[in-house]
């Protein structure tokens, strides 16, 4: 949908008059650098053409309006009155979003939000960082204030710790809240240090495929993953001074291991030096106009995830084992937390729709399901369309 048909629709829903605007957050793909975020080292995600989009338009009464075209759920807070309510579904995102802007000390009035995403459900694409930074910046559009992007991303991190209950790391919000077209950005989670490196494609096409499995496991395991980590991180420190596990390195870490002594905490571990490694190497090796080596450190990074850090499951294996068997793939793996959602693949233009046929058929041989590919171009962050 155009922003004019978006706003007729919020027109048709709330009523015309006022001045409605639309805002635009976009979803957002990991290139490589999986369960680092957390663990203090480096990622490099790159934000999506398709996303959240928000019509916005002031209240003079101080309460909140929130309406889907994608879902039925429609509800209405006040701006002093809003807690995490279950029943509420997907609008405690926004409603989070707008608390900590209120506790932040940033200007904040009533408003009716239309949403409309074209973002997959579940598909770990990041639609709930995208919302939650669409809400930030129509917040500011609507009432003023001085907060940067990079400001509001960190404000929606902590609106998804905090009020939503999901202890994420920075990297989705700051993803979508700071992209630039054709570049993927280099970001150090430890100190927020960050570069945008040009996403420089040459014969090749980004292809992000879904397996439509449904990631049930994937927040539980998420906060496993994590205290294992912060676990085998602690008993490190019993040893020596270390802030993190992105900054060690490979040697280091090496030297480490009869520290942690559980062989589960050691792979957990060995998982978040080593991915962080191939990250920097990585950002290297696409400076350096090496798309092969980017993609060979794509399937290591694919392998680590899925033999030391145990997020994968079968259907992501049978995905990425897919594109990996078929001609003018480079580089292929999982994106996202794990346990279903997507996979990003560099695959030669020319054989891009043979590459949709081949790896559809192989993937439901062995699962049964069938995947739907998304062919998307790397896009700025959020920001006001104009209508």
């Amino acid at each position: 949908m155009n922003p004019q048909e978006l706003i007729q629709a919020f027109e048709k829903k709330f009523g015309a008059g006022g001045e409605p605007r639309v805002f635009f957050s976009p979803g957002r793909v990991n290139l490589i650098g999986e369960h680092t975020d957390y663990n203090g080292g480096n990622v490099f995600p790159a934000a999506l053409s398709f996303g959240t989009y928000a019509v916005a338009r002031k209240r003079s009464d101080g309460n909140l309006k929130f309406a889907s075209l994608n879902l039925p759920q429609e509800v209405e807070r006040g701006v002093n009155d809003l807690k995490n309510i279950p029943e509420d579904g997907w609008t405690n995102y926004p409603k989070g979003m707008i608390q900590i802007l209120l506790e932040a000390g940033l200007p904040i009035g009533g408003a009716e939000f239309l949403f409309w995403g074209n973002i997959p459900n579940g598909a770990g694409l990041s639609s709930s960082a995208s919302i939650e930074v669409a809400t930030a910046i129509a917040m500011r559009g609507l009432y003023g204030g001085e907060a940067s992007n990079q400001e509001l991303a960190l404000l929606a991190q902590r609106a998804e710790n905090q009020f939503v209950g999901v202890n994420c790391g920075i990297m989705d919000q700051f993803a979508v809240a700071m992209g630039k077209k054709d570049h993927a950005i280099l970001l150090d989670c430890a100190s927020l240090r960050f570069q945008w490196v040009p996403f420089q494609l040459k014969d090749y096409e980004l292809v992000i495929a879904n397996t439509n499995k449904k990631r049930g496991l994937a927040d539980s395991k998420y906060n496993e993953r994590r205290s294992q980590c912060e676990e085998a991180l602690r008993r490190v420190q019993t040893h020596r001074e270390l802030a993190s596990w992105g900054a060690m390195t490979e040697a280091e870490f090496e030297a480490a291991i009869p520290w942690i002594e559980d062989p589960i905490l050691i792979r957990r571990a060995r998982h978040a030096v080593m991915e962080n490694q191939r990250t920097l190497q990585a950002v290297d090796a696409l400076k350096s106009g090496n798309l092969t080596t980017f993609g060979e450190l794509m399937n290591a990074s694919h392998r680590s995830l899925r033999d030391d850090y145990e997020v994968t499951g079968k259907e992501l294996d049978a995905l990425v084992e897919a594109a990996w068997a078929q001609p003018g793939v480079i580089g292929s793996r999982m994106t996202g937390a794990g346990f279903g959602g997507c996979t990003v693949s560099l695959v030669k233009r020319d054989q891009v729709e043979s590459f949709m046929e081949n790896v559809t058929n192989l993937y439901r041989e062995k699962t049964g399901l069938t995947p739907d590919f998304y062919l998307a171009a790397i896009a700025d962050g959020a920001k006001e369309l104009s209508v």
